[in-house]
């Protein structure tokens, strides 16, 4: 766009500018000598129509394809029910070893079932299991209908739907507890996935179960007794969590698997049949697992740069991370990571070791950027008599030189910006 700026104003900015321009460029060198790590991964090519994959140990998006589009999630939203279930058993309000009884609408569930009648009472944990491993709508009806604020399913859907809400999960509208086909039921792939997170994070007591591969509840079909999530007993690490399907879904799931260190959880939806989805889940979890790994970048209270004081009795002040970097970079064509430091300089003193200065954004190819603050390496106090003196004649004899450079210009000539 174009500006019309006054000469006092354009000699000011453009001395503001020029400063910030050499710490950009002493920033390059800086990074350029210290961070060479890095490279390009090759893109998955998912054939999902929606998908999303998290490297939950630095919270960094892998792949994300349609991730915020409400799609009918199957079998996949039970993990809200769990998760409202898991909560009222840590608060209290459940007992695992309380039994439920079956209503005839519970009975009245088709699909994946536990095969429950309404001559049954059900202890809490077998309906857990129920749901993990065999997937059965009639034991999500069980426990919504004990946890409905009116004790009814549809009750139990509304209530999920304002937890989801709650928790974040804004592309997520429950109208059952199980995910049988219905109008406005709806979850997004990044909603899920923050789902998934939090039940590994808020319930490591419970997550256990989701790696559970058999259920034989009562020695009822125990031809059905088989946990649906393919990539169990693969030995890539995957140990949840929930598999789904209906005709207007396609096949999915929401996985998890951990190797070494690391953790990743993905959300795969839309596919064409199960066999695609066990190739496809597996293809992902190796792929986020083989093309990136996780680099120590800087120590905690190393030096990234030295930005400038203002007015202070040293001239330049040390910008430090708090803690020690670590970021996921990809493995392969090993190169510089692109990177650049953001602060409003030069900085004013007084400034106390561990005040929060700037921002260090690194950009790897391939991966969304990552933001860390950056702090004073030391205290710089402020100046005394004489560094107020050379400061006014320093700003004095600047103002000089602009006005002077600015004379031979018109008071309001246009200046090209970029918008």
């Amino acid at each position: 766009m174009t500006l019309f700026i006054r000469r006092r104003a354009l000699t000011a900015t453009r001395r503001i500018a020029r400063r910030f321009r050499a710490a950009t460029v002493v920033l390059g060198l800086c990074l350029s000598a210290t961070l060479p790590l890095g490279g390009q991964a090759q893109a998955f090519d998912t054939q999902a129509t929606a998908a999303y994959v998290v490297d939950l140990t630095t919270r960094t998006v892998l792949l994300e394809k349609n991730a915020d589009m409400p799609l009918p999630p199957a079998s996949m939203s039970k993990l809200m029910t769990l998760y409202v279930a898991f909560e009222a058993i840590r608060d209290g309000r459940l007992q695992l070893d309380e039994r439920l009884p079956v209503s005839a609408h519970a009975m009245s569930y088709g699909g994946s079932t536990m095969f429950l009648d309404t001559t049954d009472r059900v202890k809490v944990e077998d309906l857990l299991r129920g749901i993990i491993v065999l997937s059965g709508n009639d034991a999500c009806v069980v426990l919504a209908e004990a946890l409905s604020p009116d004790g009814t399913e549809a009750g139990f859907a509304r209530y999920m739907t304002q937890r989801a809400q709650n928790m974040g999960m804004t592309n997520s509208t429950f109208t059952n507890s199980n995910g049988w086909p219905a109008a406005g039921h709806r979850m997004s792939m990044r909603d899920l996935a923050l789902l998934a997170t939090n039940l590994i994070e808020d319930f490591p007591n419970f997550y256990p179960l989701f790696s559970e591969e058999t259920f034989a509840f009562d020695g009822r079909a125990p031809q059905n007794s088989a946990n649906r999530n393919p990539l169990l007993g693969l030995g890539v690490g995957a140990d949840g969590l929930k598999t789904g399907h209906t005709s207007e879904a396609g096949y999915g799931l929401v996985g998890s698997a951990k190797q070494d260190d690391r953790r990743v959880v993905f959300v795969l939806s839309g596919l064409s049949t199960a066999a695609a989805r066990a190739q496809e889940s597996e293809a992902i979890v190796n792929w986020a697992f083989r093309q990136f790994t996780e680099k120590s970048l800087l120590k905690a209270g190393e030096t990234v740069i030295k930005a400038d004081v203002h007015m202070g009795d040293a001239p330049t002040v040390s910008l430090t991370t708090a803690n020690d970097l670590t970021a996921l970079i990809p493995v392969l064509f090993a190169k510089e990571v692109p990177a650049e430091v953001v602060y409003n300089g030069p900085i004013s003193a007084p400034i106390t070791r561990g005040d929060e200065l700037a921002e260090l954004i690194l950009s790897p190819e391939g991966l969304p950027e990552t933001r860390v603050p950056l702090v004073a390496g030391e205290s710089v106090n402020k100046g005394g008599f004489m560094v107020t003196i050379t400061t006014a004649l320093d700003r004095l004899l600047t103002d000089i030189g602009g006005n002077r450079f600015d004379a031979a210009r018109e008071d309001a000539t246009p200046v090209e910006e970029a918008s």
